[in-house]
This record gives C-alpha cells, sequence and structure tokens, in this order.
C-alpha cells in the first residue's frame, strides 16, 4: 500500500500529465479544425460519431454535448455499425470516427463501407500515420505523448484529449449558431439548471395570496391582512398605484424601536416603506432571486407592464422550485 503521500503526488503526476496533453491540443487546431466546424455547421444532416472500447464512451458523451448546444448528433457504435447499425448513416449526414490509434479491426471494416456511402469522414485521432487518418476527408488531431499510467497502456491522457478537441468543437458551433440561453433551455427544460433559464415570475406568483391594503389602513388590519396571506408583507396601494410596501422585519424593526409602546390605530402609510422593490411578471425567477440577493429582501411586488400590482413573489417560492 502507498503512503498518503505517495497517493497524492501519483494523482497530482496524473493531472499534470493529462494537463500537458490537453496544452499540446492548441498545436492541433488547424485549417481541417475549422473547415470541419463550417462543414458541420452548414450541413443539412446529422453529426454521427463512432468508436469503439474507451473512445466509444467519450463518442457518446461529444454527442450529448453537441446535442444540447444545438447540433444534431446520433452515437454508432464501430462494432455494432458493421452488423446493421450502419442504417442510421443518411446522405448527409458527417461522420466523426474516433480512435486512439485509428488501426482497429472494426475501423478497418468500417471505413470503406462508410465511404462507399460518400458521407464526409471526419478522424479524430491520437495517429495521423494510421489506417482511419490516412483514408478520412479531415483529421483532428489528438496525438498525446503518453499515458497517464505507469505501464502507458490504460487511456487516460489519450481519452481526456478526445473529450476535449470533441468540446472544442461543440463551443465553435455554438458560437457559430449564435445559440444563447434561452436556446440552451429548450433542450435542458428539466432540473434547477432548466428551471434557471426558461422559469417566469408569472409562473409563481400566481399560486400566491394576493396582500394588499390602503395608506388609510390601521396597523391592527395590517397585521391581520400580513398573517393572513402568509407572505410576510403587504403591498399599499393607492387609486391602484403602488405606494409602499409593509413587511413583517418593518413592524419587528418598529416595534424594537418604539419599545413596544406604538398602539395599533396607527396607519399603514405612517409605517409604510415607500418605493417597494418590485419586478416585471414576465421577467425570470432567477432575475427576482438576483434582486432579493443584492437588497438583502425575501419578497418583491409583482407588476405588469403598466405597472399594476398583481401579486407577491416570496424567497420560498424560489427555493421550493430548485433555483436556489
Amino acid at each position: 500500500m502507498k503512503t498518503n503521500i505517495e497517493i497524492k503526488n501519483i494523482a497530482k503526476d496524473t493531472i499534470s500529465q493529462e494537463i500537458k496533453a490537453i496544452e499540446n491540443l492548441k498545436n492541433f487546431i488547424n485549417d481541417d479544425f475549422v473547415k470541419v466546424v463550417q462543414l458541420i455547421f452548414s450541413s443539412k444532416g446529422r453529426v454521427i460519431i463512432t468508436g469503439i472500447g474507451k473512445s466509444a464512451n467519450i463518442a457518446t458523451k461529444i454527442v450529448s454535448t453537441l446535442n444540447s448546444t444545438g447540433t444534431p448528433s446520433l452515437f454508432m457504435h464501430a462494432a455494432e455499425a458493421i452488423h446493421g447499425d450502419l442504417g442510421m448513416v443518411q446522405k448527409d449526414d458527417i461522420v466523426i470516427c474516433i480512435s486512439k490509434s485509428g488501426n482497429t479491426p472494426e475501423i478497418k471494416v468500417l471505413i470503406p463501407l462508410i465511404k462507399a456511402n460518400n458521407n464526409t469522414l471526419v478522424a479524430l485521432v491520437g495517429d495521423n500515420n494510421s489506417f482511419l487518418a490516412q483514408r478520412a476527408d479531415y483529421v483532428l488531431s489528438c496525438y498525446v505523448d503518453k499515458e497517464a499510467d505507469p505501464n502507458n497502456l490504460a487511456p487516460t491522457s489519450s481519452t481526456t484529449a478526445q473529450l476535449v478537441m470533441g468540446d472544442a468543437l461543440a463551443v465553435c458551433l455554438l458560437w457559430c449558431r449564435g445559440f444563447s440561453s434561452r436556446d440552451f433551455a429548450k433542450y435542458h427544460p428539466g432540473g434547477s439548471l432548466g428551471k434557471r433559464l426558461y422559469l417566469k415570475v408569472s409562473d409563481l406568483y400566481v399560486n400566491n395570496e394576493k396582500p394588499q391594503i390602503s395608506p388609510a389602513t390601521t396597523l391592527n388590519q395590517a397585521l391581520i391582512e400580513i398573517s393572513s396571506k402568509r407572505l410576510g408583507c403587504c403591498a399599499v396601494i393607492d387609486n391602484d398605484a403602488i405606494v409602499g410596501i409593509i413587511t413583517d422585519g418593518d413592524l419587528r424593526r418598529m416595534l424594537s424601536k418604539q419599545n413596544n409602546s406604538i398602539t395599533l390605530d396607527i396607519l399603514a402609510k405612517d409605517v409604510m416603506s415607500k418605493n417597494p422593490k418590485t419586478i416585471k411578471e414576465d421577467a425570470f425567477a432567477v432575475e427576482a432571486l438576483e434582486i432579493m440577493r443584492n437588497n438583502h429582501i425575501t419578497q418583491l411586488l409583482v407588476t405588469d407592464n403598466n405597472n399594476k400590482y398583481l401579486g407577491v413573489v416570496h424567497l420560498h417560492d424560489l427555493i421550493q422550485e430548485g433555483i436556489i
């Protein structure tokens, strides 16, 4: 068993070697890389990514990244391709074949079939002199000096390099498409990430009560309104316009300053905070969170485009939806 220090040093050395492999990829970003990006961007077909072994695992991740950023892609296992799955490749599709050696038996069988079908073939390969590289239309080199394992056998640095080259392709295509956060939300509707990108204030406040009082409302009545609507606040409305807000925090601070001697028949206009923070109903929920954080508050009054009071969005609504 290795000592604690030895284990840490091995881990650090592994990371350092893989960083070196990734840094070296910059030298392989050439005209072929640019042409592949342009070709995929202008293609009417899909991107079919194939490989075998660990390269197949990397291929599935690259496919996921491309799909999630607007480039339709499919994974085709190299071994299954020569037993029927080759039928998924259509005439306008671009095939990217991932392989460290570029000389595996399955690759050698598959490549002539792809070429016979007149599909553009891109090699994402570690050996530019390999069977795959010599027959590809474009070559994206992922050469690494050595693997991170001491025997130079286990795919480590090489698969990391493949993954990063795939990410470079995906991000370049993302930029070419002008892919925005709203576009991203279309493909990621689930989970907290999706909600941060598409959930709006209007989806939240409608589930809450609508606490409101007039400037002439007594503090006693205001307390009843705040308690009954259970949002910790109420809007002060005068002639359909928001003129203030009273929160339970305001009341606690006021009572503390008055040494509990304040009477409950004081009016809302004498207690309310003027110019309360508001947010439009069509704003994203994450914008509401940002306003709350920046102002150290837990509620926002919601308005329409004419500044008409619609209701309240509370920090708890954002927590419940997983925005935080």
